[in-house]
């Protein structure tokens, strides 16, 4: 039995067979992939966003490819891709709600491109090209992890990180601080307190530079007084 006679078994006339039953199933399964990876980061649009959004992409291309055969007749013909072309129009709505320009900064826009892509790749599933979803899913995989690791040995590559620290008032820490991350080559941008008791003290450090987080908490929480850091955000701005 060939392919289509498989696929044709499996679907129905109506289009809401188990073929299409496992497309969507696909684009929930990838997108939610992407939305772990959005999510374990920290980013705005996280798991719930990444999954609906593939989700109802497949939705939507499915209904351009089965939702009107009841209309079709002679001197009747639809054109299925202009529904998919309207839903990379509507989903850049949601893009340009997640870019923001902070403190001179633009952030936001891998985020914004994810959610893209996650749309694209619901897409494809919902179109059955569930090897090419499968494909972009595991590339974007490799740009997320393996593409930091590069751009940071890149000469004009900065990183906007956000943290939050904790340490005990008195001791002149926070003058410790600031010290050693400019020593460390990042620029301080801005320090916000946010709370203090009990003789403790935590305060919200945006910081702008060319080296790794991970090197700078643990330059910064090896400062006798801090009790407690947490990276809160982390933005590449190539």
């Amino acid at each position: 039995m060939v392919a289509s006679e498989v696929a044709a078994g499996l679907g129905n006339a109506e289009g809401q067979g188990l073929l299409q039953i496992g497309e969507l199933i696909l684009a929930f399964v990838l997108a939610s992939m992407i939305g772990l990876e959005r999510r374990f980061r920290g980013k705005s649009a996280g798991l719930k966003t990444q999954a609906i959004v593939g989700t109802a992409a497949a939705l939507m291309v499915q209904i351009s490819k089965y939702g009107f055969f009841d209309v079709l007749g002679e001197g009747v013909s639809l054109d299925p891709s202009r529904v998919a072309a309207q839903i990379l129009s509507g989903v850049g709505f949601i893009g340009a709600g997640l870019i923001i320009t902070r403190r001179g900064a633009v952030r936001g826009l891998t985020t914004a491109a994810a959610v893209w892509e996650t749309t694209g790749i619901g897409m494809a599933a919902g179109a059955g090209l569930w090897l090419l979803a499968i494909v972009v899913t595991a590339l974007h995989f490799v740009i997320a992890f393996g593409y930091p690791v590069i751009t940071r040995r890149l000469p004009g590559v900065d990183t906007l990180v956000d943290i939050d620290v904790d340490y005990r008032t008195g001791g002149g820490t926070l003058r410790e601080l600031l010290a050693a991350a400019t020593a460390a080559r990042w620029q301080v941008i801005r320090v916000s307190p946010r709370k203090e008791e009990d003789g403790h003290v935590s305060v919200a450090l945006s910081l702008r530079g060319g080296g790794t987080p991970d090197d700078l908490l643990a330059r910064l929480g090896g400062i006798d007084g801090v009790t407690g850091m947490r990276l809160t955000s982390e933005d590449e701005l190539d």
